[in-house]
């Protein structure tokens, strides 16, 4: 076996976790699932879990490390990053009343594959991810079970499916919060200005990021 029970059930456990804690994948899903309904919170959902899976891959071949390296690779990541994160904020600021509309209104407006591209892009544009993957991953993989890539690989997927559970209950939880938001025309025209504060909040948060190849 590459994994002992042990070893993977607290692999499990740990990425559980993770998942819960705040970050800037599970604020963004809170956002998007509060502004346009569950639906569209479970396409950005799985537009991060397809990023999470890329990542997977970089850290199995060896190309996490150029991130963890080079610093011009990193500040080009978290500038690309950063840069989207601003674009979401300044549509969610000239957004008005009629731009939040729950899962049969604006999830409709806002393609699937563009809902899906969005959280591919919050993803692997954060070169942080990169690095925690790089560091996290390994510690629960034992070269003398097998390839260290298959076992990245394994781990990767593991982590993914249990980020997926995870971010599909925040998702559901916020997507009642939408509904609640449809009733009201000012609090649909405030989540979309918090929306707008807490994308610009992630932003700066990215660019100011400092790298170390420690």
């Amino acid at each position: 076996m590459l994994f002992s029970f042990d070893v993977m059930g607290l692999f499990i456990v740990t990425s559980a976790v993770l998942g819960l804690a705040p970050g800037p994948d599970n604020i963004f899903i809170l956002t998007q699932s509060a502004l346009s309904g569950r639906k569209a919170g479970l396409i950005v959902t799985l537009g991060l879990c397809t990023g999470i899976l890329i990542h997977t891959m970089l850290v199995a071949l060896g190309v996490s490390v150029i991130f963890k390296s080079s610093e011009i690779a990193f500040t080009l990541l978290k500038i690309a990053g950063a840069s989207y994160l601003a674009y979401l904020a300044f549509q969610a600021f000239r957004a008005g009343a009629s731009d939040l509309e729950g899962d049969d209104g604006q999830a409709q407006t806002l393609h699937v594959r563009r809902l899906y591209i969005r959280g591919i892009i919050m993803n692997i544009t954060n070169p942080k991810v990169a690095i925690f993957f790089l560091a996290f991953l390994p510690q629960f993989a034992d070269p003398s079970r097998g390839p260290l890539s298959v076992q990245l690989l394994i781990l990767g997927v593991v982590f993914d499916l249990v980020t997926l559970i995870v971010f599909t209950f925040i998702c559901l939880s916020a997507g009642y919060i939408g509904e609640w938001l449809k009733k009201t025309r000012i609090a649909q025209i405030a989540i979309n200005y918090i929306a707008g504060v807490i994308f610009l909040g992630l932003a700066v948060r990215l660019v100011t990021v400092k790298f170390s190849n420690s």
